[in-house]
C-alpha cells in the first residue's frame, strides 16, 4: 500500500521539480537590448583574446599585444560597461577592474610578458 502511494508522489514531485521556472519578466523586459549586443560581441572577441594567450602557436609579440593593449582596452572600453547597465546589482566597476588585473597577472606570469 506504502508503495502505491509513495511512487505516483515521488513521480509527481519529480516532474513538477523538473519543470522550467518561468522568467522574471521584469528583467527581461528592463534588459537594454543594445548594452546586450555589445556585451555580447566584446565577450566574443576577450573569447577570442583568451584563446589566443592559451594558443602554443601565438608569438610572444602577440601574447604582448593582447595582453598590454588588446584585452585591457575592450575589457574597459565595452565588456564592462555592457555588463555593468545589464548587471549593475551583481557587479561594481572595482570588482570588475580587481577580476581584470587577476586575469592579466596570471598570463602575464604563465608567458613571462612584461608590458
Amino acid at each position: 500500500m506504502k508503495t502505491k502511494i509513495l511512487t505516483p508522489l515521488l513521480l509527481t514531485l519529480a516532474i513538477t521539480g523538473c519543470q522550467k521556472q518561468p522568467e522574471d519578466n521584469k528583467t527581461s523586459k528592463a534588459a537594454d537590448p543594445v548594452a546586450k549586443a555589445q556585451f555580447e560581441k566584446s565577450d566574443g572577441i576577450i573569447n577570442k583574446y583568451l584563446d589566443q594567450l592559451e594558443s602554443p602557436n601565438t608569438t610572444i609579440e602577440e601574447k604582448t599585444r593582447i595582453l598590454c593593449k588588446d584585452y585591457p582596452d575592450e575589457y574597459k572600453t565595452n565588456y564592462m560597461p555592457a555588463l555593468l547597465r545589464l548587471a549593475a546589482k551583481d557587479y561594481t566597476r572595482s570588482q570588475l577592474l580587481k577580476d581584470l588585473d587577476i586575469a592579466l597577472d596570471y598570463y602575464k606570469k604563465k608567458d613571462n610578458v612584461q608590458c
